[in-house]
């Protein structure tokens, strides 16, 4: 459980918790207010794997083949703002040692049932990244995906996630560019036309835009090694990544 002092020094914004909390059982609904990471996810897996496959070497020395089962066999990997385990499940399924943290409990409760319903292990802890950090808690992987737009004091949340990560290991985020495009795409587009998301997921100026994320990663002595962008492509009703990183991007670093 995260006590009170836990929540004092954490950077987790109780209204942004409040609000992801309130979703409830709908996380899982494909056509619920989540349906839009559900349509991101199968790209988001599929970049985490193939940039961790390639990074850890495999027993013959070389990347590891990114379509082999287990692929991620070996590695602990933590997943900040797991929410319901959306993320969790499937890089546990490709092998990985997932443990999900996220302050709302009732969050936590849908994603051991839904995990216990799959058949999926996974760790679930109703703790903060900062707990975790005071604790010495370090894993091979750190994911913290959708969550920096959300929270308190970007740059503090950074350099906890990258403290979470050991030497040799790779932080991976995700958020949204601070630009006019994002603000007609992810904003008026995705949560008052579209319906994507419900209104007031997102706050423009919360928004990260690269310059200051590889900043806040370099100040807290990781070295960025890729980035790439995410874009929805209306006529396949597929995402993809994309050189473009005006609305969602995605970045690795690494601890040497």
């Amino acid at each position: 459980m995260m006590n009170s002092a836990d929540a004092t020094r954490s950077s987790v914004d109780p209204r942004e918790v409040a609000q992801f909390a309130a979703m409830g059982a709908e996380w899982w609904s494909e056509t619920g207010p989540m349906k839009a990471l559900h349509r991101m996810n199968p790209v988001r897996i599929r970049w985490l794997r193939d940039a961790m496959a390639q990074h850890f070497a495999g027993p013959g020395g070389g990347a590891r083949d990114v379509e082999m089962p287990g692929v991620l066999s070996s590695l602990s990997i933590l997943d900040i703002g797991c929410g319901a385990g959306i993320l969790s499940e499937p890089l546990a399924r490709l092998g990985g040692a997932v443990t999900g943290i996220d302050p709302a409990a009732g969050n936590l409760e849908i994603a051991r049932t839904h995990a216990d319903e799959t058949g999926v292990e996974v760790t679930y802890r109703e703790v903060t990244a900062e707990a975790l950090a005071a604790a010495g808690e370090r894993f091979d992987v750190v994911c913290a995906m959708e969550v920096v737009e959300h929270v308190r004091r970007p740059a503090a949340f950074i350099a906890t996630a990258a403290s979470l990560v050991k030497p040799g290991g790779l932080l991976f985020v995700s958020t949204l560019n601070r630009t006019l495009k994002s603000f007609a795409l992810a904003i008026i587009g995705a949560e008052y036309v579209l319906r994507w998301v419900p209104a007031g997921t997102h706050q423009w100026e919360k928004f990260i835009t690269p310059r200051e994320l590889t900043g806040f990663i370099e100040n807290a002595g990781l070295e960025v090694s890729n980035r790439t962008g995410v874009i929805y492509n209306p006529l396949s009703r597929e995402w993809r990544t994309s050189r473009d990183s005006d609305v969602n991007y995605m970045m690795v670093a690494e601890r040497r």
